[in-house]
């Protein structure tokens, strides 16, 4: 190494030490925590790992790899999956109370995960909301999917939504493992693929490359998301994100203004929106003797038109 470069690399080394790092008392202990401290390996599978309590065929060579690369994806995709734990202290309440009301595992919590990233988004297919449902599927299922009103952004009902639809497909395949792989490609378009193959188990399947990742990449957020710390992430409580103290109130006639309403409760239309994003316009027609319950502050007391008011059920709206 010429002079020149020894000189910046060992300068290098010196500022890193001051800007952060725990200072050990010669340089060769520094070389040697920043070499430990910068160390990309390869993620150990588990010993045993399941979905919704069926076990993964571990000892299969083709699980092994599958696991593998979901795995190293999501441990080494830093910025991504530390949004991921931020968010879930946030939505992961709510999900958890209704996926267990309506008698839905638990694991299915990183079926939400991997389908909108625990965010109201909106796929180039048009699927949307924190389950990322289809505007047929999510009105075949009970929710309403209008230019005004899209309750697959609604954490709570489009929860149910999903939780029914699982539930459909558990029961039709006799497998939960089965039942995840259906909502990424449809129950008919998996059953065709069972038949054409003459198989009846998830792992003996061969499928399009999406759905061949799909139950993957919620074994490895379910690995990931329960033991943070072991894959590196080392998050203090403070850094999740707050769930949201709010409560309903009843609307049950046209709004002019979202924003003029919302400045009654002490929000801007931003915040109206953040909390309820299945709000889709500025304004509402007259629903004509239909109800929405509607977030705002907890503790905000309307400047104008008494409304009934109960408490929030959740954190989320």
């Amino acid at each position: 190494m010429k002079r020149s470069t020894l000189t910046l690399f060992l300068a290098g080394i010196l500022l890193v030490g001051l800007w952060g790092i725990p200072d050990p008392n010669t340089l060769s202990e520094r070389l040697h925590f920043l070499s430990e401290h910068n160390h990309t390996r390869l993620v150990p599978l588990p010993e045993q790992l399941d979905l919704a309590g069926e076990a993964v065929p571990l000892h299969s060579e083709d699980a092994q790899e599958r696991l593998t690369k979901e795995l190293l994806t999501n441990t080494y995709w830093h910025s991504n999956t530390l949004q991921l734990l931020k968010r879930s202290s946030r939505y992961f309440p709510v999900m958890q109370r209704i996926l267990k009301e309506e008698g839905v595992p638990q694991d299915f919590l990183y079926l939400a995960v991997i389908e909108s990233g625990l965010a109201p988004v909106v796929s180039p297919a048009g699927a949307a909301g924190f389950w990322q449902l289809m505007p047929g599927t999510a009105k075949d299922l009970g929710l309403t999917v209008n230019d005004e009103i899209d309750e697959r952004y609604h954490v709570e009902k489009s929860t149910r939504a999903a939780a029914a639809y699982l539930k459909a497909a558990k029961a039709r395949f006799g497998s939960w493992t089965l039942a995840a792989a259906s909502y990424n490609m449809g129950m008919n378009g998996l059953q065709r693929q069972m038949d054409r193959q003459a198989e009846t188990q998830y792992y003996d399947l061969l499928l399009n490359e999406e759905t061949k990742r799909y139950v993957f990449r919620i074994l490895a957020l379910k690995c990931i998301m329960k033991q943070p710390r072991a894959y590196g992430f080392d998050l203090a409580p403070e850094d999740y994100d707050a769930p949201w103290e709010d409560r309903l109130v009843a609307v049950d006639s046209a709004v002019a203004s979202w924003g003029e309403w919302a400045h009654a409760y002490g929000w801007s239309y931003n915040e109206l929106k953040r909390h309820n994003p299945w709000l889709r316009e500025a304004s509402l027609s007259d629903l004509q003797g239909d109800t929405l319950w509607i977030a705002v502050p907890h503790t905000a007391v309307p400047a104008w038109h008494p409304a009934e008011a109960k408490p929030s059920t959740s954190s989320a709206r």
